[in-house]
């Protein structure tokens, strides 16, 4: 993973990104995959299973358990409409079900496999899945964040308008990686992934390093939930600059952001130091509750 400081003067895509939850034998643990190394996009990192919204992904809009009004509401967007708040949450179920298996929608475990084993001999999401006249589960996916890439100063070259979605794994449905553009996958707890990323063991980009640490002030799946219930979810566009010639990627309610009210539990920025992104205390920093 590697800093880029020129500008980048694409619009950022619409997308999505699920944060899938269980509740392990020690508490709440999320599910991550390692891209390919080849990957354009965070070659090497681990991720939340994600993408951008394509454009027949709105033509689902009709067939979720919950109305576009709703949607809508609970992402707290108004400069959207109604159907590219529902393509949101449709493009959110798809890159799930393509990158992981999961299926939301009201199937048995071996039937969302044998779906998703149909799916890589070519077939796209809507010619394998219309003609089951499934009703999409999106009331299962609750908006937690809103991430939207930088002008300058990032780790990709895209740009990306990305809402993080947290959900339980359906019931009996176990996600896996596929072997194309993950290489592999694991459960862990938020503070442990935290935990690997400084020691070295995995890569991280900063939108995962803050939800992670945001995570990690939660004890179980249900305790998420909750929250995400409880408030719109937060839009965060970091701010990047320079500090004793470091690059620092600073957040709402640090003193050099444009929003003094802060977001976001844990560090306020994170400096690209020894070639990775590191908060000014370490470790510590991104495990506290203060």
């Amino acid at each position: 993973m590697q800093l880029t400081t020129e500008a980048i003067r694409s619009p950022a895509l619409p997308s999505a990104t699920v944060v899938l939850l269980r509740d392990g034998a020690d508490g709440l643990e999320v599910f991550l995959l390692k891209r390919h190394g080849l990957s354009d996009v965070l070659g090497g990192a681990y991720v939340f299973p994600g993408g951008k919204v394509d454009a027949e992904d709105a033509e689902w809009a009709d067939r979720l358990d919950t109305a576009p009004a709703a949607l809508h509401a609970a992402l707290g967007e108004p400069e959207l409409d109604g159907l590219q708040a529902a393509a949101l949450y449709v493009a959110a179920i798809r890159e799930v079900f393509e990158e992981t298996g999961l299926l939301f929608a009201p199937v048995t475990p071996a039937q969302a496999q044998q779906a998703w084993a149909a799916l890589r001999t070519g077939p796209r999401f809507s010619e394998l899945l219309e003609p089951w006249g499934l009703v999409l589960q999106a009331g299962a996916l609750h908006p937690w964040s809103r991430w939207v890439t930088p002008q300058v100063g990032g780790v990709v070259r895209k740009r990306f308008d990305t809402r993080f979605f947290v959900a339980a794994v359906p019931p009996g449905q176990v996600p896996a990686h596929d072997q194309h553009e993950a290489v592999e996958s694991l459960w862990l707890a938020p503070g442990r992934a935290l935990t690997q990323y400084w020691e070295g063991g995995i890569e991280l980009a900063p939108p995962q390093i803050m939800s992670l640490a945001h995570l990690a002030r939660h004890r179980n799946v249900a305790s998420v939930l909750e929250a995400a219930r409880a408030r719109q979810p937060p839009c965060i566009r970091p701010e990047p600059f320079e500090q004793e010639g470091e690059r620092v990627l600073c957040y709402p309610g640090d003193p050099r952001h444009s929003l003094r009210e802060r977001a976001l539990p844990g560090p306020t920025r994170l400096h690209w130091r020894n070639d990775r992104f590191e908060p000014e205390g370490g470790l510590r920093v991104l495990l506290s509750d203060a």
